[in-house]
């Protein structure tokens, strides 16, 4: 398994923006990113492969988050965040190669990092 370092979260006002960074000490099929509202399960927020294609995006984010990177780091993009954007943010990553629905759930992936707090205030 990967070890997985993620920086980048704090605290900003509704339509603010922030950029998280997460960098794997090894090599990557899918990296992704997830999160945990209070109260609530891990949902997928994005991923992409390892070469950088192939992004795939949550409805409720699109629009407003890109993700970037290639096998062994990931950048989320969050623009005009909202307060239902606050959560622990988690990257996660497959050495093996995902497809859907799969590549949308936490099981697929077997590296994580500690998680990120992003906190957005009306």
């Amino acid at each position: 398994q990967a070890q997985l370092l993620e920086s980048g979260g704090g605290s900003v006002q509704a339509g603010g923006s922030l950029r998280l960074s997460c960098t794997a000490s090894g090599h990557a099929a899918v990296m992704a990113w997830f999160r945990r509202a209070p109260g609530k399960e891990r949902e997928f927020v994005a991923n992409m492969r390892g070469d950088g294609s192939g992004p795939e995006y949550a409805s409720s984010i699109r629009g407003r988050f890109t993700i970037s990177g290639n096998n062994a780091r990931s950048t989320l993009q969050m623009n005009n965040l909202k307060p239902e954007d606050t959560a622990l943010y988690y990257c996660a990553a497959s050495a093996s190669p995902l497809i859907a629905p799969l590549m949308w759930s936490t099981g697929a992936y077997e590296s994580w990092g500690q998680g990120t707090q992003v906190t957005v205030s009306s």
